[in-house]
């Protein structure tokens, strides 16, 4: 469940921009008058309005997670909020030059904090976040954890300048095709990595020590 709550900005991000691409007039025409005071040129202009209509999506989208999360007074991860001022000033930036090279860089810088956290939390703190989140379900070496931790950041890394390459080298003014490795193609990536590292991890596993026989060592 946490997970779909996760995702849900990525999806109506996807959905929302995938309708107004369908529909592009009807979508300039809204966002022109409902947003088009954050708009440099007040106006919206067709070709643009399906990003910008998803940019907008996407900020309140990131912004209810928080607020549900506060009302259910439960915790919100650092990455939410560290995504939520992303999402807001990049989605601003967008909106106002009606520009979508802007929030073609959120993925990215998202990625790139994401990635320091990592090399902070499990590689100079030790404080091996993986392992509390898996429950202590595996026992492995503290090297072992260490490497993990060190693949995460640089997934993440990767992660990051793969963005950049696909919108603004490889899918350069198709926006479209960003959208669709965006939504599909990241979480194919990041789903297969979870799995690799899982497999790396229980190939690490310790065996749990032996229980002493009844009586032994009295």
């Amino acid at each position: 469940m946490k997970f779909l709550f996760d995702l849900l900005p990525v999806i109506l991000f996807f959905v929302s921009y995938k309708w107004a691409d369908g529909n592009k007039e009807v979508t300039a025409e809204w966002l022109t008058h409902y947003v088009g005071f954050a708009v440099a040129s007040g106006t919206v202009v067709a070709k643009q309005a399906p990003v910008l209509l998803a940019t907008v999506v996407v900020v309140v989208a990131t912004l209810l997670q928080v607020v549900i999360l506060k009302a259910a007074r439960k915790p919100v991860d650092r990455i939410l909020w560290a995504s939520l001022g992303v999402v807001i000033v990049l989605g601003a930036l967008t909106l106002w030059f009606n520009n979508e090279a802007f929030i073609m860089w959120k993925p990215t810088v998202v990625y790139w904090i994401m990635g320091l956290g990592f090399l902070l939390t499990e590689v100079v703190f030790k404080k091996r976040m993986l392992k509390q989140m898996m429950g202590g379900q595996l026992d492995v070496p503290e090297a072992i954890w260490t490497r993990v931790g060190w693949a995460w950041a640089l997934f993440f890394v990767g992660m990051g300048f793969l963005n950049l390459y696909v919108a603004f080298v490889l899918y350069a003014g198709n926006t479209d095709a960003w959208v669709n490795f965006k939504t599909w193609g990241t979480l194919v990536l990041t789903l297969l990595f979870i799995v690799a590292q899982g497999v790396y991890l229980s190939r690490h596993a310790l065996e749990p020590a032996a229980e002493a026989a009844p009586g032994g060592g009295q």
